[in-house]
């Protein structure tokens, strides 16, 4: 038996922060922290960091909510793609000290490791676009297969099998 889903307002809650009213921000990170952090760790897979990048995307929220404008999208989309694109780019800035600490390891086995990065985008654009999706919603935005079910507006076993075969094929490709 599944509880039933709350309305939580994220456009008023986003239009209450541009007007300074710090209420709204706190429910904001009571609604969607848990969540926001679960995309962070998956993308910096370190807790630590991911709750930086938390805070730091809060703060962007506060500061940036006067900005948000939803004829582009919808509030909760845009909190998490603000909280993605920051795990992003830390991730890109700290590519050259994470590369550092290669130092005295076996260039090939960096090489590799980049190879295979590169290479999972080849690997995801050979899916059929409703499977990347419900990995990239899965694995990128953090949604649980329910999530994506509602989303898609595709049958949860369905959504279940695409992840599975996809996967499967993700790692058939990747070699």
């Amino acid at each position: 038996m599944s509880l039933p889903e709350t309305l939580f307002d994220y456009e008023a809650h986003i239009a209450a922060c541009a007007r300074g009213e710090r209420q709204a921000l706190r429910d904001l990170y009571v609604q969607e922290s848990p969540r926001l952090l679960g995309v962070a760790k998956r993308l910096v897979r370190d807790t630590a960091l991911a709750e930086d990048i938390v805070h730091d995307a809060f703060i962007k929220i506060w500061n940036g909510a006067a900005q948000f404008d939803p004829a582009r999208g919808s509030a909760r989309g845009w909190i998490f793609s603000l909280t993605r694109h920051l795990a992003l780019n830390f991730i890109r800035d700290n590519s050259r000290e994470i590369q550092g600490d290669f130092d005295g390891v076996d260039d090939t086995a960096t090489f590799d490791a980049q190879a295979h990065s590169g290479r999972i985008h080849q690997c995801l654009e050979q899916l059929e676009p409703a499977r990347r999706a419900c990995i990239l919603h899965a694995y990128v935005d953090g949604y649980s297969h329910a999530e994506i079910s509602h989303k898609l507006g595709t049958p949860l076993g369905t959504v279940k099998a695409w992840i599975k075969r996809s996967l499967t094929a993700l790692r058939e490709c990747m070699g």
